[in-house]
């Protein structure tokens, strides 16, 4: 493998993701990290730190490889996540 970070995305110690999580809708993303959180046993922090983190950890890992409308649906995926739970941002 070229690169770590595809290698933490791939094989995170704290979530179990499913294949191509990121190419999908912002809600699809969220539901998807939100459901690989709850389930993992291996997680250090709650369900949804562990999901944010993952989401941010690949929008940072990424750079500017992602396209403008790549990178708004990653930040729209964030505001979703935030809405399945139940959190607002300050």
């Amino acid at each position: 493998m070229r690169r770590w970070s595809q290698r933490v995305t791939r094989e995170s110690n704290a979530l179990d993701l499913e294949r191509h999580v990121f190419t999908k809708s912002p809600k699809a993303i969220a539901s998807s990290l939100k459901r690989s959180a709850e389930r993992s046993r291996r997680r250090k922090s709650s369900p949804y730190q562990s999901a944010m983190s993952m989401l941010t950890f690949y929008i940072n890992r990424a750079g500017r490889q992602l396209t403008r409308v790549q990178r708004a649906r990653l930040h729209a995926a964030k505001g979703e996540l935030r809405a399945l739970f139940g959190k607002t941002q300050r």
